[in-house]
């Protein structure tokens, strides 16, 4: 099984150049309007199509790894390509216990790649357990902060 996920963009080359420094290869397939990346690790069909009206809407996206080593290893590379934009060790969000990295796409999505280390009690609102998201409004803005 391998998700799939089609992103519209505003410039299909910019996210291109962007989305080859977060995943390490070139997209399988591009022309002007559509590029794909066929990805193994992780395992992902991840496509960009060029929008003619409004990008893409979410909250944000993510990859969970399995272990610290790896989120070692992507924040090499998301440092190393200059994209990293926070940190997070030890953090209690979304009722768990977890290390996350975040970085933003040219578009405004907020990606994190995170690894989970316990599972915590559900109790209260979401937005009560230290979550933060980087803002939607635009990429490279700074982050929104639950209370």
């Amino acid at each position: 099984m391998r998700p799939h996920i089609s992103l519209d963009v505003r410039d299909v080359a910019k996210s291109v150049a962007f989305y080859e420094k977060v995943f390490g290869v070139p997209p399988q397939k591009q022309v002007a309007d559509y590029a794909k990346f066929d990805l193994k690790t992780p395992a992902l069909n991840f496509s960009l199509v060029s929008s003619t009206g409004e990008v893409s809407a979410v909250d944000h996206l993510g990859i969970e790894v399995e272990t610290i080593e790896e989120i070692a290893e992507w924040k090499v590379r998301l440092q190393r390509e200059g994209i990293l934009e926070r940190v997070e060790d030890n953090s209690a969000c979304c009722f768990a216990r977890q290390d996350k990295l975040w970085f933003t796409d040219p578009d405004g999505n907020a990606w994190e790649i995170f690894t989970v280390h316990e599972q915590l009690e559900v109790a209260g609102r979401l937005n009560q357990t230290g979550c933060c998201v980087p803002k939607k409004a635009g990429a490279h803005e700074p982050a929104t902060c639950g209370v």
